[in-house]
Formats: structure tokens, sequence, C-alpha cells
């Protein structure tokens, strides 16, 4: 299996890519291709009791219209994924694009301060009908419960449905994408 974050050749390989140089060289040109797709960059909140966790998170998606589903891509090992799995539950809060430094903030588990209510330094609420974490900062976010996982390797596929939805800033407030920073995550 890859390292986190695509590292390493995977397959399956087409046809005439056959020494592990080719490999490899095939490998790194997909993965190039691959983070040409576009991907917004998010916090995604879970609690589970006490413990509460904000994640950086890239690989989210709109799964359905009817009803309202969400898909949220999580690394097993990570805190964010136990929490998810205890409670059923999650936030995907999106970030103003002015604010992209705060998504490097949230790449390894956080520090908790209930009493300052914050989450690495920067304050959060907790949300109305799941009370999983939301970042005060977001320009919006969804609560979702978790209806269905999907075993993705080293990743698990977690399809919530959309509980509650808000906006916190502008509706026409720009977001951060991928893109918009020098983070990779993927391929």
């Amino acid at each position: 299996m890859a390292a986190p974050g695509g590292t390493g050749p995977v397959g399956p390989f087409p046809t005439g890519v056959d020494t592990d140089d080719d490999r490899a060289e095939y490998d790194k040109l997909r993965r190039r291709l691959l983070w040409t797709f576009p991907s917004g960059l998010y916090i995604v909140g879970s609690r589970h009791g006490d413990r509460r966790n904000g994640m950086t998170l890239n690989w989210c998606t709109q799964v359905s219209f009817d009803p309202k589903l969400m898909g949220i891509s999580v690394e097993k090992p990570a805190v964010t994924h136990e929490l998810i799995d205890a409670a059923r539950s999650f936030t995907v809060c999106t970030v103003d694009r002015e604010d992209r430094a705060i998504v490097r903030k949230f790449t390894k588990p956080v520090d908790v301060d209930l009493g300052a209510r914050t989450l690495n330094g920067f304050a959060f609420h907790d949300a109305h009908v799941t009370g999983a974490p939301v970042h005060d900062q977001a320009a919006g976010f969804v609560e979702c419960t978790v209806r269905e996982q999907v075993d993705c390797g080293g990743h698990t596929l977690f399809i919530g449905e959309v509980v509650n939805a808000e906006f916190q800033k502008s509706e026409d407030t720009a977001v951060l994408r991928m893109e918009d920073t020098r983070m990779s995550y993927g391929g």
C-alpha cells in the first residue's frame, strides 16, 4: 500500500508499463494529472463525548441531491476517523480564501481548550444538531450524520446526510481550494 499522500508506485499499470522505472515514471505522471482535478480545502469537525478534533481535508464532495449526502474520505489512523466512527457525525467547514493559513494548523491532531472554546487557538462552537465542532471563522458549514461507511483501502469514505447547513460569512465569500495553496494530498 502507498504511504499517505500517494507516495510510491501504485498499480494498476497500463500495458507497456512493465519495468520498475516505467512504473515509477507512470505513477508520477498519474499523480500530477490527479493533482490538477479541482478540490476544495475544508476543516472537518468531529466529536465523541468530550473529545473533539478539527482536521484539514480535501476529499469531500456532494454525492446525492435527494437526500442531500456528502462524502468525505478520511485516513484510517486519523483521530478524526476514530471520532466520526464512534459518534456517527461530522461537520464540514468551508474556509475563506483569505484565511488560507488556517488549514495548515489542522494537519495534525489539535490542542483542544474547552474552557476557552478553541481548537489550536481558533475559536469554535458546537454545531446545533450533532454537537461536532464548527470553526468560528468558517465561511459556512454543513452538519452531517453518517449514513454509510465504505472501506477504501487506507481511507474510509463516510457518507453523511446533511442535517443542517449555515453560512457564517457572506454567501459570495470566495472559499479556499487546493490550488490556492502549495499543499498537495492525493494522486
